[in-house]
Order: C-alpha cells, then structure tokens, then sequence
C-alpha cells in the first residue's frame, strides 16, 4: 500500500515537472514572438515616416531623384521582408538609403532650415533608437527560449513537441566591416 503511494507521489511529481517545463517552453516562445511584434511595431512607424520625409524633400532635391527613388525602393522592400534574417538585410539597406538622403540634405541650406524636415529626421532618428533596443530584446527572448530549448531537460519536452530554436535578428556581414573614412 505505502509503496502504491510513493509511485502515485512520484509520478504525479513527475508529471507536474513535464507540465511545468511545457508553460515554460510556451511562455518563453510567446515572448520572442511579442518581442518580434515589437519590432514590426518600430518598422512599421519607420516605414510610415519615410514617405513624408522623401514629399517634403522632392522640392528641395529636385536634382537627386535618384537618391529619393533608392529611399522609397529600399522602404518598400524592407516592407515586404520575411523573418529576422531577411528583414536584417532589408531593413541595413534603408539605413543606407537614408544616410544617403541625410548626407545630400546637408548640402541644401534652405531643407536643413525647414522645421519639418527637421522633425521628420528628429522622429526617424527616435525611431531607429527605439528599433535598435526592440532588436536587442528580441536576441535576449531568442537567447533565452533556445536556451529552454536546446538544455537538458527541457530540451527533451522541446523535441517532443514541436518546439524549434529561433533565429537572431543578424547584421549583415557587410555591416559589420569597418567603416572607411576618406578626408579630402
């Protein structure tokens, strides 16, 4: 009889355990899914800035459309982007086209001095400080959740059903060179 307790006592430990690392391995999961929402959130506030950022410069810039047609290529193709890796790539070109768009406004006194280009380029640098902490949390939940899922024993819970490690939101490698500076 007592030994019929201590089995019930210890599968029901047991079972509690299993349970216990399932929520784990959901919560964990659910947090790197939020932290990537959070990062569509900054995206999408970028993307909406920029086409009012490139209206109000078209006059000004009447001689670099090529640099306003890169803007709104680079945009739209960041908003079409799939997943951490391929909006990591999407995303680096239209910082690129935007420091472009920056660097060429220096040059037009009258477009530094409007107060609304001023705003704009003052949201969009909040914007990119904001999307810069969300990619950070979101590498932390990613640490994290393939962390449950790769160690013992709840990576054994992991394989059992379904759960799979997550990718990190990645620099390209060609922007982690270094940055060459050319002095006239």
């Amino acid at each position: 009889m007592i030994i019929w307790i201590i089995v019930i006592i210890v599968a029901a430990l047991v079972i509690a355990s299993l349970i216990g690392i399932y929520n784990s391995l959901v919560r964990s999961r659910n947090k790197v899914d939020n932290s990537w929402k959070q990062i569509d959130v900054q995206l999408k506030r970028r993307h909406d800035l920029i086409p009012n950022l490139v209206e109000m410069v078209k006059d000004y810039m009447s001689y670099e459309q090529e640099v306003l047609q890169n803007v709104t290529k680079a945009r739209s193709q960041a908003m079409q982007a799939q997943g951490p890796a391929d909006s990591a790539k999407a995303e680096n070109m239209l910082t690129g086209a935007l420091k472009s768009l920056f660097a060429v406004a220096e040059n037009y006194p009258d477009l530094k001095a409007n107060q609304n280009v001023s705003q704009l380029q003052e949201e969009l640098t909040s914007t990119e400080n904001k999307i810069a902490f969300a990619r950070q949390l979101y590498n932390d939940m990613v640490m994290n959740f393939n962390n449950r899922v790769q160690t013992f024993p709840s990576n054994v819970i992991a394989g059992a059903f379904g759960f799979k490690t997550r990718e990190y939101f990645e620099a390209p490698e060609e922007e982690k060179e270094p940055v060459s500076v050319k002095l006239r």
